[in-house]
C-alpha cells in the first residue's frame, strides 16, 4: 500500500490531506482517491499530488522551520519522509535541515523516481534517497531516524497504535515524531455560488466524512481508534512536543495552476462521490465543470484555495 498526502477530495479533506508529504492527501494530502476503492492510483495522481504540494508549499516550509526549534539537540542527521508521493514535502525538509539525509519513503516506484528527479532539479540530490516500501509491513525496515514526518499517511494503517510504537522504536534519543493528520477541509468556492443551492462543499465534506470511515473500516488490520494524535504519540512512549496549525490562503483571483488543481478536485469528486450526491448537487458539479458554461470553474473569478493542516509532534525520550 501506499502512504501519501493526497489531493483534497478524499480522507485528505475529510479535515486532513494535502497535501502533507504529498501522497498523499494532500502531502499534502489533502485528498482525492476514487471512492469506489480504498486503493487509489497514486501513479495516475502524481501530477495533481505534485501540484497540491507545490502551492501548499509555503505552509510546509513554515512548518519545516518550526520543527527545527524542536529538533535533537543532536542535530538531525536522517529524515524519514513516510509517504512522501513525489517528494515535494522531501525537498522541503532536505531544505530546512541542511545537514540531513532526506529519504522519501513510498511503495509506488513511480512516484519515488519522480522525487529522486525533483531532487535533482532543486540541486539536492546528494542528500535526498528512496526507499520502496509497503507499510506497515516495512516500517521495521526504514532504519533509524533523528526526524520522522508522516503526511496523512498514519490514516492509511489499519492498526494506527501499532504503527506509531514501530515508528517510535525507529527514532533515535531525543528524534521527533511528526505527524499531519487533520485540519480543516479545503474551500474554494463562496457557499452561494449562483448555482444550486448553497453550501455545496458542505455537503460534499459529508459525503466525503463517509468515505474515509468506510475507507478505515476496510484497511487490513483495521483498528476503531479515536482521532487523539497527541495521545496515541503518548501511547507510543514519546512526549508530546506541540501541535501547531498551518494555513494554505490563495485568494481570489487564483493562477491558472491553482484553477488546474479545482478542475482535478472537482472532477474526482463528481466521478467518485456522485452516487451519493442528490440530484441537484450532481447538476450543480456538472456546471462547475462544464467550459462552455460561463458559473464553471474555467471562468469563475471567485474561486480561491484555502486549507489548513495539523501538525503533531513528539519526542523520544
Amino acid at each position: 500500500m501506499s502512504q501519501h498526502s493526497e489531493p483534497h477530495g478524499g480522507p485528505g479533506s475529510h479535515g486532513g490531506h494535502g497535501q502533507g508529504g504529498a501522497h498523499a492527501h494532500a502531502p499534502g494530502h489533502s485528498h482525492s482517491h476514487s471512492h469506489d476503492s480504498p486503493h487509489p492510483d497514486w501513479n495516475e495522481l502524481a501530477p495533481l499530488l505534485e501540484r497540491q504540494a507545490e502551492i501548499a508549499s509555503p505552509a510546509y516550509a513554515d512548518a519545516a522551520a518550526w520543527l527545527g526549534t524542536l529538533a535533537p539537540a543532536q542535530g538531525v542527521r536522517r529524515i524519514l519522509d513516510v509517504g512522501s508521493g513525489p517528494g515535494v514535502v522531501t525537498g522541503v525538509l532536505a531544505e530546512a535541515f541542511p545537514a540531513a539525509e532526506a529519504v522519501a519513503v513510498d511503495g509506488t516506484p513511480e512516484l519515488l523516481a519522480r522525487a529522486l528527479a525533483r531532487a535533482e532539479a532543486r540541486g539536492l540530490g546528494a542528500r535526498v534517497s528512496t526507499l520502496h516500501a509497503e507499510l506497515p509491513a516495512g516500517i521495521a525496515g526504514l532504519g533509524q531516524a533523528d526526524l520522522i514526518w508522516a503526511g496523512n499517511s498514519v490514516h492509511h494503517i489499519g492498526d494506527q497504535r501499532a504503527a506509531l510504537v514501530e515508528f517510535a522504536g525507529l527514532l533515535n534519543p531525543g528524534g521527533l515524531m511528526v505527524l499531519v493528520e487533520g485540519g480543516l477541509p479545503t474551500r474554494h468556492l463562496p457557499s452561494h455560488i449562483g448555482i444550486g443551492r448553497p453550501g455545496l462543499e458542505a455537503r460534499l465534506d459529508a459525503v466525503n466524512a463517509e468515505w474515509f470511515g468506510e475507507m478505515r473500516a476496510e484497511l487490513p488490520g483495521a483498528k476503531d481508534e479515536p482521532d487523539d494524535w497527541r495521545a496515541l504519540l503518548a501511547g507510543a512512549g514519546l512526549t508530546p512536543a506541540g501541535t501547531r496549525t498551518f494555513l494554505t490562503d490563495v485568494p481570489a483571483p487564483v493562477s491558472p495552476a491553482v484553477r488546474e488543481l479545482a478542475l482535478a478536485h472537482f472532477g474526482r469528486l463528481r466521478e467518485g462521490c456522485g452516487t451519493r450526491l442528490d440530484a441537484d448537487d450532481r447538476a450543480t458539479l456538472d456546471r462547475l465543470l462544464d467550459p462552455a458554461d460561463e458559473l464553471s470553474l474555467h471562468h469563475r473569478t471567485d474561486l480561491f484555495h484555502l486549507t489548513a493542516r495539523t501538525v503533531h509532534t513528539a519526542r523520544k525520550g
